[in-house]
């Protein structure tokens, strides 16, 4: 073999070389960018799900909140949530309910009203109610309520009131639904007077409607 030969030769082994050890060190490099592709896919992934339960969790939250807010029984509550105010021309007594709760709340029918050492309510104006007949208002939170008590005869009127129990009523039947309070006429300017055969009309949003349906309206 002559030396051209054996140069020309060793150059080429050198070239060869040369190759090989670029093609394995772009095979590491891709080898090692594809890790870092996955681990980066990995991240995103678990973040995202990350997302998901976080935004399901503060739906759950909004919707528990939602269901507290919904409307529930009215409560008695204090005596401060009721004033009785006698009217004339035709005479009658407005039994007022102050809802001082922060939601609104159902109240069925009439108001159950035991005057003095009454052991027995008032009659109903309109009837007592009957299954799924029943009359029932929504009173806003910080809203009112009112009733009409008829006394335009001697017999209604009765006598000067000193206290009364106010019970309020169940959905479909007059029976009494929870406790009842006691407020004490007392510190009226004036007595509410109501008898015995006197009959209250049913809850309603505003006193007009209340003395529209017991006929009691100026």
């Amino acid at each position: 073999m002559t030396a051209r030969r054996s140069r020309r030769r060793s150059a080429a082994y050198a070239a060869l070389a040369l190759g090989l050890a670029g093609s394995l060190a772009l095979t590491g490099c891709n080898s090692h960018s594809s890790k870092k592709s996955k681990k980066s896919s990995s991240s995103s992934s678990k973040s995202k799900k990350r997302k998901i339960i976080g935004g399901g969790a503060a739906a759950a939250g909004a919707g528990a909140g939602a269901a507290s807010r919904k409307p529930t029984y009215c409560t008695t509550g204090t005596s401060a949530d009721f004033k009785f105010t006698t009217r004339t021309n035709p005479s009658h007594v407005i039994v007022k309910y102050h809802n001082s709760k922060s939601r609104s709340c159902y109240l069925y029918n009439s108001p159950m009203l035991y005057f003095g050492t009454a052991k027995q309510p008032l009659g109903y104006f309109e009837g007592p109610p009957s299954f799924g007949d029943s009359q029932r208002i929504e009173v806003p939170a910080r809203g009112d309520a009112y009733a009409s008590i008829p006394t335009t005869n001697a017999a209604d009127k009765g006598s000067k009131q000193k206290l009364v129990k106010i019970g309020f009523m169940n959905a479909s039947e007059p029976t009494q639904r929870g406790l009842s309070t006691t407020v004490n006429f007392s510190q009226y300017a004036s007595l509410p007077s109501v008898g015995k055969t006197a009959k209250v009309g049913d809850w309603y949003l505003s006193d007009k409607l209340a003395e529209i349906k017991t006929n009691t309206g100026h």
